[in-house]
């Protein structure tokens, strides 16, 4: 929903990327980096914080320019921005992480079809000014980088024994969390966990204000 400038809560705009709207677990969008990126925590987060940058700056770059976007092209003007931002990301890691860009350059170019960001675009920037748009960029891509962050952290602990390639668990690790399907099982697992946890935040405060 949209926020005039006099209203918007810039904290609730962060809340509402990292809780409320969060991308994988709550709505289940942008699927693919969640299970091919996240085998270990140093890939998770930079493809997060790879996003995170996008989206925000998308986001300011919409709301500068909504007056001037006819709404009959829009969509094409906002796939043009995304996959401009997107190649600035992309040729950044080339350039300063070409190892572990070598590992997953092709998921950064795939963030132009992220469906989270072409949304965020379409639903808010469009309708806001630059501060608000900003700060919604900011909460959604932080949610982003939060969500793939905890998958890759138990993915690589749990199948590799590690965290950031340091080990950590002396035992034999559990393989299959590093491999697809062990994606798709961390990845429900913690969407089922996280969405409890917040049912169960929501059922107290709803207590507390009666």
């Amino acid at each position: 929903m949209a926020n005039t400038a006099d209203t918007v809560n810039y904290l609730d705009l962060i809340k509402n990327g990292i809780i409320k709207e969060n991308t994988i677990f709550k709505l289940a969008l942008s699927l693919c980096p969640s299970i091919a990126v996240t085998n270990n925590l140093k890939n998770g987060v930079l493809m997060g914080v790879a996003v995170l940058f996008v989206q925000t700056m998308v986001n300011i770059t919409i709301s500068v320019l909504r007056k001037f976007i006819h709404p009959k092209v829009r969509l094409p003007i906002f796939m043009l921005v995304i996959s401009g931002w997107v190649t600035i990301a992309d040729m950044s890691m080339a350039a300063f992480v070409p190892d572990i860009y070598k590992q997953m350059g092709l998921y950064i170019q795939l963030i132009v079809a992220f469906a989270s960001i072409l949304a965020r675009a379409e639903m808010f920037a469009s309708k806001n000014k630059i501060a608000p748009s900003m700060v919604d960029g900011i909460g959604m891509g932080l949610g982003f980088l939060f969500a793939l962050t905890v998958i890759s952290f138990f993915r690589e602990l749990i199948g590799k024994g590690s965290v950031w390639g340091y080990a950590i668990i002396n035992a034999k690790p559990l393989l299959i969390m590093i491999l697809p399907a062990g994606g798709f099982f961390a990845v429900g697992i913690l969407m089922a966990l996280f969405n409890w946890i917040d049912i169960r935040y929501l059922k107290k405060s709803a207590t507390a204000s009666h």
